[in-house]
């Protein structure tokens, strides 16, 4: 089934790489029009030449999320840039693990900051704008389907070890999915999350490999698995492998394709078959 996308504006957060720049090539392969917002702007750059073989409009944008005005920004440029908010993809995230009895303050809010309140914060944001225009739109007769789609994880639906001040954002932002699609439904607005397992990126690389230690402003902080416990969770996968940055975008296209017109306020598990 060819899935066109070519009248759609795109915001992919956290586009620099990984599972968010797999994302914006899947839509930008459809002919999705997409800004890539990433505090990385080296990363930016990278993600936008390799999605030039496609042929869509891309641009980039880069910031830190965790601030109020750049998820206004995200917004406004989208706007700016397109003329419209078709599609949302909140994606932008990182891992800063510890128990619960060694975990600062800082280090709790910061994982509820990227996970949940940038999110809530670029929804706010688009919300007078997809308001106006659905009414608009419905005046003149129109349907017109826009689709907002969250990232979770099985951490946040099942809780894992380690992972309090992770865990507990990637829960919040189903809390947050199901409430905004009971909100927008009536703006024909599909609003989901898509819940990722282990996806063979920099935060489950082998603690030993270069790429696990991430800058945040001015914070230096280490990502990753220890190389034992990967190898003993890859085996628990009932499909066999570790998944794809380009098997999580896929299960993120499907929301934000016509397929899912009349899907909303669901969390689909893009795991292979893995529950913590």
């Amino acid at each position: 089934m060819n899935i066109s996308l070519s009248d759609k504006a795109a915001l992919v957060t956290g586009a620099g790489r990984g599972i968010g720049r797999a994302i914006a090539a899947k839509l930008a392969s459809a002919g999705a029009s997409v800004l890539l917002a990433d505090i990385d702007e080296s990363a930016l750059e990278e993600s936008k030449a390799a999605l030039a073989v496609y042929g869509s409009r891309v641009e980039t944008l880069s910031g830190d999320l965790t601030s109020p005005q750049f998820c206004e920004a995200t917004v406004k440029k989208l706007v700016n840039e397109f003329g419209s908010v078709d599609i949302i993809v909140n994606n932008a995230g990182y891992t800063w693990d510890n128990v619960i009895q060694k975990t600062s303050d800082e280090q709790f809010q910061a994982m509820l900051d990227v996970h949940v309140v940038a999110p809530f914060r670029v929804l706010r944001a688009a919300s007078h704008w997809i308001r106006e225009r659905a009414k608009q739109e419905m005046e003149g007769g129109a349907r017109v389907m826009r689709k907002v789609v969250n990232i979770t994880s099985i951490s946040g639906l099942d809780g894992n070890p380690g992972q309090v001040g992770y865990a507990s954002g990637k829960s919040a932002i189903v809390g947050l999915t199901k409430t905004v699609a009971k909100e927008w439904g009536r703006y024909n607005v599909t609003v989901n999350a898509v819940g990722f397992g282990l996806i063979d990126t920099r935060l489950i690389k082998p603690m030993d490999d270069p790429q696990t230690a991430i800058s945040i402003g001015e914070k230096h902080v280490r990502v990753g698995m220890q190389p034992q416990v990967r190898e003993q969770a890859a085996r628990m996968i009932p499909l066999g492998r570790l998944g794809t940055p380009e098997d999580a975008a896929n299960a993120v296209f499907f929301f934000c394709s016509p397929l899912s017109d009349y899907v909303t306020g669901e969390v689909l598990v893009c795991s292979g078959g893995i529950r913590f």
